[in-house]
């Protein structure tokens, strides 16, 4: 069946294409294609909203759950277009949404984006997941911590990671033995449960901050790359304003994606 997501508050292009996920691809009419949660999806833009093409119904509370449907982004971004800067990244990238990701999933995928560039991530994650992941029909699932459990540097060298192949068998270990917890990573503060990510070899304030967005939907998580560095220094030297208390992580994506599609904030 199709189904419909109404909402005025979604771009399925800037959403999948702002850097959070790297597992979407674009078709010659504009759909996007994918796999998350062990399941295939085919998406496209609509006039009323977003529709889900081809899913089974038990699946639909996944998808909005994936989406962050039951967010209301349309108020996060009136209430952050209280900052002049703010406001103007919100109108150039409108329909962003946080997609919440599946952590063990937004773990690997940030570790393998450390000094990458979005095509060669997408390759070496396509990689892992045809070498590790399961056959679906329509593509490979990413691989659980179980199924790569004991996974050496010398197994993953066909993925062509480079190195953060030692990076993503010590998060996998780490993983497997209890050391990094999920569940109790999710119940932690911000800064707490970073720290606890920070154990994983490679694993910076960086990469901890884009899991805990993406792979956790802690909002008030802020990866700083080297744009978002750049932005902070001119436009917020003494920190983002209040409007972003609680969902500085949403900010930084409006921010993030104009900064990057244009060049700065002041075209």
């Amino acid at each position: 069946m199709d189904f419909l997501i109404k909402t005025r508050s979604f771009d399925i292009k800037r959403t999948f294409m702002c850097g959070q996920c790297f597992r979407w691809s674009e078709g010659a009419d504009g759909s996007f294609s994918g796999i998350a949660g062990g399941r295939w999806l085919t998406v496209s833009q609509c006039e009323d909203g977003v529709m889900l093409h081809d899913i089974a119904e038990a699946d639909i509370p996944f998808w909005e759950e994936y989406f962050d449907i039951s967010t209301d982004y349309d108020e996060l971004v009136s209430r952050l277009s209280a900052d002049e800067t703010l406001g103007k990244a919100c109108q150039s990238s409108a329909g962003i949404r946080i997609l919440r990701q599946e952590p063990f999933e937004a773990l690997i995928s940030f570790i393998i984006s450390q000094n990458n560039n979005i095509p060669r991530i997408s390759g070496i994650i396509a990689r892992l997941c045809e070498s590790f992941g399961e056959d679906i029909g329509s593509g490979y699932t990413f691989p659980t911590a179980e199924k790569l459990r004991g996974v050496t540097p010398e197994q993953l060298a066909p993925l062509r990671a480079g190195f953060r192949a030692r990076y993503i068998c010590d998060a996998v270990n780490k993983v497997n033995s209890g050391e990094v917890d999920f569940a109790e990573i999710k119940a932690l503060p911000l800064d707490e449960a970073r720290e606890k990510l920070k154990c994983i070899v490679g694993v910076g304030d960086k990469v901890a901050d884009c899991v805990l967005l993406f792979g956790f939907a802690k909002y008030d998580a802020f990866p700083r790359d080297v744009w978002v560095k750049r932005l902070m220094a001119e436009f917020y030297p003494d920190g983002l304003p209040e409007c972003t208390k609680g969902i500085e992580g949403i900010a930084q994506q409006y921010l993030f994606d104009y900064v990057r599609n244009n060049g700065g904030l002041n075209t």
